[in-house]
Formats: C-alpha cells, sequence, structure tokens
C-alpha cells in the first residue's frame, strides 16, 4: 500500500488541480469549437508529464519509509525531522530506479518538465534499495548527515588516506570519539580539523576503545569522500 503522504505530495495535488482545470474547461467548450476542444487536449499534456515522472520518480511507501528511516536513525536519531520541517521550503524523500533523492518541492515541480527516459536524477540521492530491500546509506548525503550527527570519530592525519581509500580505522588512527558511543552505533568521521570525510559504524564502544590493541578495528568503514573519484559512475 503506497504511503499516505501521497494525499500531501505536491505532484499529487498538482495531479488533483490539472485534472479539475481540465475537466472544467473541456465541460465548458465541449461541442463548440474544434479549437477549444484542442485548447483542452493541450492542457492535458502537463498531467501526462506529472503521471509519468509520479510512476518513474514517486513517494516512498511506509515499509520503505520505515527502512529508511530507521537507517538514517543510527546516525541522526530524532534530527531526521530536521531533514523534512526545514524553514527554507518543504523537502521531501522520492524513489527513482531503486535510489532514493532529497528534493525541495520547488524542483520536484521543474522535473516534471523532464521526460521519464532523460531523468537522471533530481535532488541529492541519499542511497539505494538493495534488491533484498535493505538501504544503503550513499556518501552523497554526507552533507545532510553531519550537521545533525549525534555521534562522531574524529581521525588521525596520518590515518586520513586510508580511510579514503576505503579501509576500516584502526585504533593507532584514531584520534577522538563521543563519549558513550554504543557498539554498533553510527558515526560520522571528521578529519582533526573538523571536515566531514565520511561514515561508518563503531566496532567498540567508547569504553572498549581506550584499552583495546593498537591494531584493532575501531570504526567499520561504510563510505568516504574518496568515492567520488573511485565511484564516479555509480554514485548517480
Amino acid at each position: 500500500m503506497l504511503n499516505i503522504h501521497y494525499i500531501l505530495d505536491p505532484a499529487y495535488r498538482m495531479c488533483r488541480h490539472t485534472i479539475a482545470s481540465c475537466f472544467r474547461l473541456a465541460s465548458s467548450v465541449f461541442g463548440t469549437h474544434v479549437c477549444l476542444v484542442s485548447a483542452a487536449v493541450e492542457q492535458l499534456k502537463p498531467l501526462f508529464c506529472i503521471i509519468l515522472y509520479i510512476i518513474n520518480m514517486r513517494p516512498l511507501t511506509d515499509d520503505e519509509t520505515k527502512i529508511m528511516f530507521e537507517k538514517l536513525s543510527k546516525y541522526i536519531g530524532e534530527n531526521i525531522k530536521l531533514l523534512v520541517d526545514r524553514p527554507d521550503g518543504t523537502y521531501c524523500f522520492r524513489l527513482h530506479k531503486d535510489r532514493v533523492f532529497y528534493i525541495s518541492e520547488k524542483i520536484l515541480k521543474l522535473a516534471t518538465n523532464i521526460s521519464r527516459d532523460k531523468l537522471v536524477s533530481a535532488g541529492t540521492c541519499f542511497g539505494k534499495f538493495t534488491k533484498t530491500q535493505k538501504f544503503r546509506l550513499h556518501i552523497t548525503a554526507l552533507d545532510f548527515l553531519a550537521p545533525y550527527a549525534k555521534f562522531k570519530v574524529w581521525v588521525k592525519p596520518g590515518a586520513e588516506q586510508s580511510f579514503l581509500y576505503g579501509n576500516h580505522i584502526l585504533k593507532s588512527g584514531l584520534g577522538r570519539i563521543t563519549e558513550n558511543t554504543e557498539q554498533y552505533q553510527g558515526v560520522v568521521v571528521y578529519s582533526m580539523a573538523d571536515v566531514p570525510l565520511g561514515f561508518g559504524v563503531a566496532a567498540k564502544s567508547t569504553q572498549v576503545c581506550r584499552h583495546v590493541d593498537p591494531m584493532s578495528i575501531v570504526v567499520f568503514h561504510q563510505a568516504d569522500i574518496g568515492e567520488y573519484i573511485r565511484c564516479e559512475d555509480t554514485l548517480t
């Protein structure tokens, strides 16, 4: 069953408005003049574009929303609401070819002018659903995760390059870690200069990290900004 947010969706509201306008126009001109009938047909074109757009880039279902929000909550907790309730406009999540995009209502409306076979992406890709319906966050979501991250890890300068090549973070490369970080907690990874480098999952809790061997893994790598070069062709 589709998400109840369909009834609040801007594209859905646009459809309703266009349908109503078309019916009013058609009822007023039907049987009068062929040019006016053509005008009614012409007004249907935006509706067809919107329908194609919704089919190709649609709101998430309830199950998809739950899966994605559970993954996001591991990194930003209840701050998820800050992604949707923004002072600069209305934002929402859309699914397009198994990828989830974070997009403003303004861009969503503009994107209806692009045919479905030409649409590559719109907004920011947050991640994708796998064939087993698991959600995998992409590095492109980092700019939205970092400001709201509840748990953070800082890596030493000598360990930055290793992480940016897709490797896990060892205790020897750990600079700092947020207090009370639990094992398997999602963390955003920073340089010692507070530059976001990526994100991962804590392999050890804060307490355990203080006593483990220097070669022990303390953060499992999930994504890093080096992927913009290594995985350029697959990010979008």
